[in-house]
């Protein structure tokens, strides 16, 4: 029978070694997430103008929605920098996955309040497509029509939204690299770097839907195509939040690393002069750049024990300096005493 002996001394963790490129990915997601609470907020405030000043309820539920999506960057926010607490006996891993919970928190408030809300406009005003919206108003002796209101505020959100949405985009480039879009998604284990650009997608697809509901609402005097493009506002943002909470739930049950990445930990390993063979390699992430890797190496038959740990403390230093968001690493290695015990006594 095979034994094993664990060497602890593997997975010895240094939290002031930092990795360069994941500081710069997470300034990327924090730099998105700035630029959408700042378009957010200025879309909450044009929308909550245009209430005031034209009575329509539909708008002020516009502006709530916006107001949402603006608390929405700050949970992430939050998360990112909860997430980065240091490991404590509570907590032995860290507290990479806070990101995650806040995230799918983000994702849940998208779907009850941004997708639920719109939902339920629109159904009531397609049943009574008589009801409430706003007719015209009167601003510093200066009459606008409802058409006209309507216009002025949803191109302005679309400006600011749009603004937001081109910052998303470039610092998603950012951390794509080459993949394709929906590869980069799956393979992400920073939620953030596609939350805040799915949020500001929906927002501009439900910002268009919106303008050509109220032109067409007004053109065809079809009062329901307005309840009709409010339920279809409610589905893209379902539709997202769905999304990203399937997201978060694998990310929170736990991923392995990229297979690349996987590939690259077992090449290292097994280029050692001492190591025979990588019989087992897992990985596992607690955190967008935290890694958990744990190892099975059948090392060189005629090793000490002493000669054992120097490779593994050199298998392990290789590793941490070519990728230091491996920050856990156990090992196990084939023990001297099971090969004496099996007849297998080292020349």
């Amino acid at each position: 029978m095979l034994s094993t002996l664990t060497l602890p001394l593997s997975n010895a963790y240094t939290p002031t070694r930092k990795h360069a490129p994941t500081q710069t990915d997470m300034a990327s997601s924090k730099k998105a997430i700035y630029a959408a609470i700042l378009g957010n907020f200025a879309i909450a405030v044009t929308k909550f103008l245009g209430a005031a000043v034209s009575g329509s309820s539909a708008m002020l539920t516009e502006g709530i929605h916006s107001l949402v999506d603006t608390g929405n960057g700050g949970l992430l926010l939050l998360g990112i920098r909860r997430s980065k607490r240091p490991p404590d006996e509570q907590h032995p891993y860290g507290y990479g996955k806070s990101l995650y919970f806040y995230t799918l928190i983000v994702a849940v408030l998208i779907f009850g309040l941004g997708g639920g809300i719109s939902l339920y406009e629109g159904i009531l005003h397609t049943l009574d497509p008589g009801h409430g919206g706003p007719t015209g108003a009167t601003l510093f002796g200066v009459t606008i029509g409802g058409l006209t209101l309507n216009t002025i505020v949803l191109v302005a959100a679309i400006v600011f939204e749009g603004f937001a949405f081109r910052t998303a985009w470039q610092e998603f480039n950012k951390v794509r690299g080459d993949r394709r879009l929906m590869e980069a998604i799956r393979s992400s284990k920073d939620p953030t770097t596609f939350t805040v650009l799915f949020e500001d997608s929906a927002a501009m697809a439900g910002l268009v839907v919106a303008l050509v509901g109220v032109h067409l609402t007004e053109a065809l005097q079809m009062p329901v195509i307005d309840g009709i493009a409010s339920i279809l506002i409610g589905l893209i943002l379902c539709g997202v939040a769905s999304l990203l909470v399937w997201e978060s739930k694998k990310l929170l049950l736990g991923e392995a690393a990229g297979p690349e990445l996987r590939a690259n930990l077992r090449r290292m390993a097994d280029e050692d002069p001492d190591v025979e063979a990588v019989l087992r390699s897992m990985t596992l992430h607690m955190g967008p750049n935290s890694l958990v890797l744990n190892m099975d190496l059948k090392f060189t038959p005629s090793l000490s024990a002493e000669e054992v740990a120097r490779a593994i403390d050199r298998v392990e230093r290789r590793i941490r300096d070519e990728h230091p968001e491996v920050r856990f690493i156990f090992i196990e290695a084939e023990s001297l005493t099971g090969r004496r015990a099996a007849g297998e006594a080292p020349s």
